[in-house]
């Protein structure tokens, strides 16, 4: 099946230097073919450009795990929904990486602490669709989780799957989620080696860095440790960003390969549950609006936070600085992030161009 011209422009597009990613608002260097981040922003990119150019949307569809957090959600309890100035709105997407994304569409098997998030990010696409956030919250964030009182965040999809975690991000931040994914982190490896590995930048213990080459094995590993590493599990989530923003430049770099896009694609949509408001048909809709969205256009950052501490019953936390914290999230809220970040960028944790 002839792929539409319009994704053959976007796959004889020039290629993005892998691994030269930048903070949000800087010059691009190539557009189109980054949609936005759905676990790890792989499945807005991957699902809206295989429809068009694969022509096999059902199979991916199928590939899918659909589960539907919101139905229990009371509406007249949630934030109001961004605004929109133009035809397009503002789309939040809620992400998890968990040990296991089994049985999170069927509440009746859910078991307390059955399962744990690692990885949660809230991620932003602007109405202009001129711009994309990732903003990642510690899982031991320390915040109130409704009907348990106070908690580690990571604690809310333990307790209540991922309804309580939707309803727990909206409490905290005022931000209304539209979407959800959820994958497990067994899916790195996948992901990972069907693009032929990864290369991240890290120190290369002289002073300098050097572009390192990862398997899905080592990947992993990498995205996980987080003992050896002076910042803990800071240093693990700007681990984890890394791999996604490693990710997203190697798939730029491989567009123009349809096997190796195709293996791909198949691994994103066999490695995520989704809501079931974001179909195939929404991707592709998502995709066609942030066309002009490229890789320089999405920033990686960590929610505020002032250190770490103990809570009353002895356990170790991290402490969010609502000072910084409540200002970011109003401005996602109000799709005003790019403003945000011009005014505040010295101060907000974003993360850097080498990662421990």
């Amino acid at each position: 099946m002839a792929a539409p011209d319009r994704v053959g422009d976007l796959l004889t597009a020039p290629n993005p230097v892998d691994g030269d990613v930048r903070h949000a608002r800087r010059a691009r260097r190539s557009k189109g073919f980054v949609a936005g981040i759905v676990a790890g922003a792989l499945l807005l990119v991957g699902g809206g450009a295989t429809a068009a150019y694969f022509g096999y949307r059902m199979s991916l569809d199928d590939n899918v795990e659909r589960l539907d957090p919101f139905a229990e959600i009371d509406p007249s309890t949630r934030p109001s929904a961004s605004p929109a100035d133009g035809p397009t709105a503002p789309v939040n997407i809620l992400v998890l990486g968990s040990d296991s994304r089994i049985s999170a569409g069927d509440p009746s098997a859910w078991e307390a602490g059955a399962q744990r998030t690692d990885a949660i990010m809230l991620v932003h696409l602007s109405a202009d669709r001129q711009s994309a956030a990732a903003i990642s919250i510690p899982r031991d964030s320390w915040v109130p989780i409704p009907g348990y009182g106070e908690a580690k965040i990571n604690a809310a999809f333990s307790y209540g799957g991922p309804t309580l975690m939707i309803r727990t991000v909206e409490d905290l931040t005022g931000v209304r989620i539209d979407h959800f994914a959820v994958t497990d982190f067994e899916s790195f490896t996948t992901l990972t080696d069907s693009l032929g590995g990864v290369l991240i930048t890290v120190p290369d213990g002289a002073g300098g860095s050097v572009r390192q080459a990862m398997t899905g094995e080592e990947a992993l590993a990498f995205t996980r440790e987080r003992h050896a590493l002076a910042n803990g599990d800071f240093g693990r989530v700007q681990r984890q960003q890394a791999w996604m923003r490693a990710i997203v430049a190697k798939v730029n770099n491989n567009r123009s390969d349809p096997l190796k896009m195709t293996r791909f694609f198949e691994a994103v949509t066999s490695s995520v549950a989704v809501d079931e408001a974001l179909t195939i048909d929404k991707m592709q809709e998502l995709f066609d609006s942030a066309r002009e969205i490229s890789t320089n256009d999405i920033t990686f950052m960590t929610a505020p936070y002032t250190g770490t501490g103990r809570s009353a019953d002895g356990q170790s936390i991290v402490v969010l600085d609502r000072a910084a914290f409540d200002p970011l999230m109003q401005a996602v809220a109000k799709d005003k992030v790019p403003d945000f970040l011009a005014a505040n960028e010295d101060t907000m944790d974003l993360l850097p161009a080498v990662v421990q």
